[in-house]
């Protein structure tokens, strides 16, 4: 299987699940692939992605690396065969995450897919264009990061889907549930931060 998907690699990636780990990667770091990691196991997942996005609508440009300065560092980050890197939504054409699931569903038809994201994103994810269409299409995962994790529970999108939320103990069948169906994973912390990064490499640059 090649290492980055692309819109006609569908039939590689039939039966498996998939969790999509999404965001700017400016830079990827160790959090990342520890989150990967632990999601492959916690979730039984066949594979996680990576999806570089060309950029964030929520973010600004100012600081950020190129795509595929970001593509590079994360590649050489993951270092993983079961964790893929790709920016597949500049090939889709798009720049939210609903519609990107929902070509991507289009693409995959035969792949069970898992939005994985932090608790911070949790917190803010009523922000993000047609938000509730990401539950209602594909199971999610949430997991604990430093700070973040007690409001993000007691935030919108958690009050809202209170009644769908998924014990820790049925984790491994989230992707196979009737959606919406969503979990929050007490993962152990990790204290990387591409804020940090950045902001040590500008002082040393």
């Amino acid at each position: 299987m090649k290492s980055a998907p692309h819109l006609y690699s569908g039939p590689l990636y039939a039966g498996l699940t998939v969790g999509i780990l999404g965001g700017s990667f400016n830079p990827a770091h160790a959090g990342h692939r520890h989150i990967s990691l632990f999601a492959l196991k916690a979730l039984g997942l066949d594979r996680v992605w990576w999806m570089v996005s060309p950029q964030n609508p929520l973010k600004s440009t100012s600081g950020m690396a190129s795509l595929p300065e970001r593509l590079a560092e994360a590649r050489a980050v993951a270092a993983h065969p079961r964790i893929e890197v790709t920016a597949i939504e500049t090939a889709l054409g798009t720049r939210y995450t609903a519609d990107t699931l929902a070509k991507l569903q289009r693409r995959f038809p035969k792949t069970r897919f898992v939005w994985l994201m932090g608790a911070d994103n949790l917190r803010q994810i009523p922000r993000w264009k047609h938000w509730n269409r990401i539950f209602d299409s594909v199971a999610v995962a949430v997991f604990a990061r430093p700070t973040y994790s007690l409001g993000a529970l007691s935030g919108k999108a958690a009050q809202r889907y209170t009644r769908r939320r998924v014990s820790v103990s049925g984790v491994k069948g989230l992707a196979r549930r009737r959606r919406p169906a969503w979990a929050f994973l007490r993962n152990s912390l990790h204290p990387a931060s591409a804020t940090a990064i950045r902001q040590a490499r500008a002082a040393g640059s």
